[in-house]
């Protein structure tokens, strides 16, 4: 009879609990920020320069969060085995690729504790992994740091400071682990997250400025939109839900950097009177406990705009982004005010082909195609050949170039084999960014022309259109965010892992 093996997990030293985790690296962060800050401070005032074997030492450090998993142990051959390593993880993020050792530069804690904690508590929990926190290499560039600091630069230049203080080195800075590019540091770790401090402080501070909002506002569900009526209408749905003594939002985090509650007197003209056209993409954030809330982004028209925020937005680490906005439709059968259920995209925006090259598929995530489908049989009323009539599943093409029309005769024939319903310029740059940076996506679209039908929009049918259909559409993504929370972990597919994942989602 043959003898079975026993397969034993190594013995580990004692755990320390993720919350404590969290609070060293909380610790030497602030710490560092204290410091640095100190030292701008002493600088302005005096020219005295900072300490530079105070530096070496790690003065202006980020904290480093490494952690350890030691494999499954065979008794027989004392050699890691790979069988078996996940008998009961069946999620798509806390888990471990190989044995190994795990590190990365850790900033904010105050914004990515909960989630940092959260995938603590699932590794120690189901591989025994052993962590420890220390002082990074990485040190925080000045500029990340000036927020709230009360430093008055305008009697230095920032060539000046970057001579002294250590600045944003953009060859520091990258999306390789996110890419699949093979990244393993000096001390032989492999990456622990997609984004480590140097990066994830980079896409703060561009998302403030873009969206005129700070990001630590940033919810876990968010609705991209490429017109501002929809913001008009978002924000008349948050100001409501606000004054509701049951509504589980607290707040509207506005374009202008200013919040509204229940409290606020007469918020329809402190929004109406805001500096929001100052800013490239404005956002509203309807804010609940543990970044459940939504967030709506007016990110404008073009891919490369859809790129630009979703490569900022990515660090924030949401559950979800869906793009709610307009298309032009490219079937006859098709209505102004119909809707389109991307899944699948025709890619022609060429703003990522050489990160993520064309012939990759982008997979609708199951999660997001019925919540949407739920989402509009619940706000029309409508459902099987009723819906159908007035909601569409099918390609969607993206495209770079607005005046697509003039050369329709050279696409006719690709946007035919593609089988393309509906065509916009933004919709398949998100969903590929959601693809890469591993954030479930999704797309519904409402059509507002159709261009190759002579239903052009014009100004007089456009303002029809936006009377009828915006207030449903929303309504539709917001009803969609409530249907996905309920999924809870299941919404992070596995279909979005690469072979050699970091473990933290």
């Amino acid at each position: 009879m043959k003898k079975e093996k026993k397969t034993t997990t190594p013995q580990t030293s004692p755990q320390i609990a993720a919350s404590e985790i969290v609070r060293q690296l909380r610790q030497i962060y602030d710490e560092a920020v204290a410091a640095l800050q100190a030292d701008l401070q002493a600088y302005l005032a005096t020219r005295q320069k900072p300490s530079r074997p105070l530096r070496d030492a790690g003065r202006y450090c980020y904290p480093k969060l490494a952690i350890v998993w030691k494999g499954v142990l065979d008794d027989e051959d004392e050699a890691l085995v790979m069988a078996n390593r996940h008998p009961e993880v069946n999620r798509a993020y806390a888990r471990f690729s190989r044995p190994g050792t795990y590190s990365s530069s850790i900033t904010r804690p105050d914004i990515f504790g909960d989630y940092i904690e959260e995938q603590l508590d699932l590794l120690i929990r189901d591989y025994g992994a052993e962590c420890t926190v220390s002082l990074s290499d990485q040190e925080i560039p000045y500029p990340y740091v000036l927020d709230g600091a009360g430093l008055d630069l305008n009697s230095v230049s920032a060539i000046d400071l970057s001579r002294h203080f250590p600045a944003t080195e953009l060859a520091l800075i990258g999306n390789e682990v996110a890419d699949g590019i093979s990244f393993i540091d000096a001390e032989g770790h492999h990456p622990l997250v997609l984004f480590d401090g140097l990066r994830s402080d980079f896409s703060i501070a561009r998302l403030k400025h873009y969206t005129g909002t700070p990001a630590e506002h940033t919810q876990g569900y968010i609705l991209l939109t490429n017109y501002n009526r929809y913001v008009d209408v978002f924000v008349a749905y948050a100001l409501e839900q606000l004054k509701k003594p049951d509504s589980p939002y607290t707040a509207l985090s506005c374009c202008g950097n200013f919040t509204i509650t229940r409290d606020t007197p007469d918020p329809e003209a402190l929004i109406a009177s805001s500096s929001w056209r100052k800013h490239q993409m404005p956002a509203y954030h309807l804010m609940a406990p543990g970044r459940q809330g939504i967030s709506l982004v007016n990110i404008g028209v073009g891919p490369s705009n859809a790129k630009n925020i979703t490569d900022h937005l990515a660090v924030m680490r949401p559950h979800a982004w869906l793009m709610i906005g307009h298309c032009g439709g490219l079937r006859a059968s098709q209505s102004i005010g119909d809707y389109v259920l991307a899944h699948a995209y025709l890619r022609d925006d060429h703003v990522m082909d050489d990160v993520l090259p064309i012939e990759i598929p982008i997979p609708p995530i199951a999660e997001v195609q019925q919540a949407f489908h739920q989402a509009a049989v619940r706000v029309t009323g409508q459902d099987g050949e009723d819906l159908k009539k007035r909601l569409r599943t099918g390609t969607v093409v993206t495209t770079d170039d607005r005046n697509w029309e003039l050369k329709y005769s050279l696409s006719a024939r690709r946007f035919s084999q593609s089988r393309a319903i509906a065509i916009d310029m933004e919709s398949a740059t998100l969903a590929a960014q959601g693809y890469r940076f591993r954030v479930p996506y999704g797309t519904l679209l409402c059509v507002s022309d159709k261009p190759l039908h002579g239903e052009l929009k014009l100004p007089g049918q456009a303002n029809h259109f936006y009377e009828r259909a915006i207030a449903e559409h929303i309504r539709i993504g917001i009803e969609t965010v409530g249907i996905l929370r309920d999924f809870g972990p299941k919404l992070h597919s596995r279909k979005l892992r690469a072979f050699d994942e970091p473990p933290f989602r």
